[in-house]
């Protein structure tokens, strides 16, 4: 029986370090997983929060492209419109710019035309005054009198009058 003994089985100290095994268990488990559980969590929480916030600041970034892709689209399109009505602008300063010299030619060759005709007016004068006096030199030597005013007005609106024929 001496080998027997050796392999005996102790049941009461099977259960006792059962027992002591229950209880590390226990204790392990509350101070040791219970609180590595809390630490873990709360990692991943802040990891979370961290991609949350990545999330929302890169749809931020989205809404802000889009804002910007669009006030550059309306700034486009207000360049196009300043440019358009610089050009009608223009255009209507040259047709005023181009009515405004029109008018001033106009008024100039109409001027220029009653210069025109009035230096005629005073060439004829002046002719009509020397051929009167050519003719009335001419008709005192021809006919060798003297000629009267009516007769000398007569001769000289009848020579004007074949001037102009």
């Amino acid at each position: 029986m001496g080998n027997l003994e050796l392999i005996s089985v102790n049941i009461p100290h099977i259960l006792i370090t059962i027992v002591n095994l229950l209880i590390l268990f226990l204790l392990i488990k509350k101070f040791l997983f219970k609180p590595v559980q809390r630490i873990l969590d709360a990692r991943k929480a802040e990891v979370d929060k961290v991609y949350a916030d990545a999330a929302d600041a890169q749809e931020a970034a989205d809404r802000d492209k889009a804002l910007y892709a669009e006030k550059l689209e309306n700034a486009e399109a207000e360049a196009d419109a300043l440019l358009k009505n610089a050009a009608k602008k223009a255009e209507q300063n040259s047709d005023v710019v181009l009515a405004e010299a029109t008018e001033k030619a106009s008024a100039m060759l109409k001027k220029a035309e009653a210069e025109i005709a009035q230096e005629r007016k005073k060439a004829v004068n002046e002719i009509k005054n020397e051929i009167s006096d050519i003719s009335v030199s001419i008709a005192g030597k021809v006919i060798e009198r003297e000629i009267n005013a009516d007769d000398h007005k007569t001769l000289i609106d009848g020579f004007i009058e074949e001037l102009d024929a």
